[in-house]
């Protein structure tokens, strides 16, 4: 059957899915597998052990979705960032527990002793889950947040020198993100998680425009993007540089000097404000961003993504493909289950333009 067949027998099963309007596809990658995020719906693929593809299909509603008064410019950057973090260890979680599973039935089967450990129970889950937020969440406010301020308050001598300050405190937090991602890039899982990356960024540009979603036309397009949570990251940073240097220059006006301490106190509660102008940064950057100047804009994060993208291979490319299909609802996420009794090839769901 040919893909211009299959597109015509195909109904789409996702109802916020209009071939004729353009939809804003989200994603992320996961260990040996992808998250494609489609408006009301995120479906999860990962390959197991034994080349068997299986998705985790639901519904889901961002809190912007669900509170419309959330949809305001950078309120709803800093909202996103909560449903981001929550959706991302979620999936993050059940790539993991697929691949204990097939390390699990291994071992069971050398061992011979027949089945695998059972997984953990709801209630478990989610209190698990919880507390690798706030884990995740604290780390990071820790090491990027904390550690620049700390460094450049012992260090260097320009506490009450507002942009002086945040730019030093500012190259240091790039420097520690460059070296954390260029560390872990050497390691090979990492490489696969990245390789995952690229064929998630190449299935979104395939269907951005319009392109059919098979392995050998998807892998054509580029692996760099400009709407990438790296990108995001690294933007964060410099509108902290910039955000936190007024305001410190307005406590200094206030207070006549700023300390470590009250600086930490400050700076923290605009943590929310800074990721949200941050996401409306990308947001316009991404919009115009084949003109010269939007270019520019998104340059540095294209750049970045040289570390956190590799190319990916055809069977990386399928996970991607049919994680995406099934978020629009273009494929039928019942095909791909733990109990398949066959691997399933994921090019024999429809080709879609």
């Amino acid at each position: 059957m040919s893909a211009e067949q299959s597109q015509s027998s195909w109904v789409p099963t996702n109802p916020l899915y209009d071939p004729g309007k353009p939809m804003q596809i989200g994603g992320q990658a996961v260990i040996e597998g992808v998250m494609m995020r489609a408006p009301g719906s995120v479906a999860t693929a990962v390959r197991r052990a034994n080349g068997r593809i299986v998705v985790k299909h639901e519904s889901f509603r961002s809190l912007i979705e669900k509170y419309k008064f959330l949809n305001m410019p950078v309120l709803r950057g800093a909202v996103g960032l909560i449903d981001m973090m929550y959706l991302g260890i979620r999936t993050l979680n059940y790539s993991a527990e697929i691949a204990m599973m097939d390390v699990e039935a291994e071992e069971a089967s050398k061992n011979g002793n027949g089945k695998p450990k059972e997984t953990k129970k709801q209630g478990q889950s989610t209190l698990a889950l919880v507390g690798t937020l706030v884990f995740a969440l604290g780390l990071g406010i820790t090491i990027f947040f904390v550690t620049p301020i700390v460094v450049t308050s012992k260090v260097f001598e320009l506490e009450q020198k507002a942009f002086e300050f945040n730019f030093v405190a500012g190259l240091i937090r790039i420097s520690i993100l460059l070296a954390y991602l260029a560390a872990i890039s050497l390691m090979k899982d990492i490489k696969r998680l990245f390789q995952y990356h690229g064929a998630e960024h190449k299935a979104v540009f395939a269907f951005e425009l319009s392109d059919l979603l098979v392995p050998s036309v998807v892998q054509r397009h580029t692996r760099f993007h400009p709407r990438c949570g790296t990108s995001f990251l690294l933007i964060v940073m410099f509108v902290a540089i910039i955000s936190f240097s007024i305001l410190d220059a307005l406590l200094i006006g206030l207070l006549g000097e700023l300390t470590m301490l009250v600086r930490l106190l400050t700076h923290l509660p605009f943590i929310p404000v800074v990721g949200g102008i941050a996401y409306e940064f990308i947001k316009f950057s991404a919009k115009y961003g084949t003109t010269w100047w939007g270019k520019i804009l998104i340059a540095p994060g294209l750049w970045l993504q040289r570390i956190t993208t590799k190319e990916p291979d055809e069977s990386q490319l399928e996970v991607a493909i049919v994680a995406l299909r099934c978020a629009l609802g273009l494929d039928d996420p019942g095909k791909y289950t733990l109990e398949s009794s066959s691997p399933v090839e994921a090019i024999s769901a429809p080709a879609v333009k």
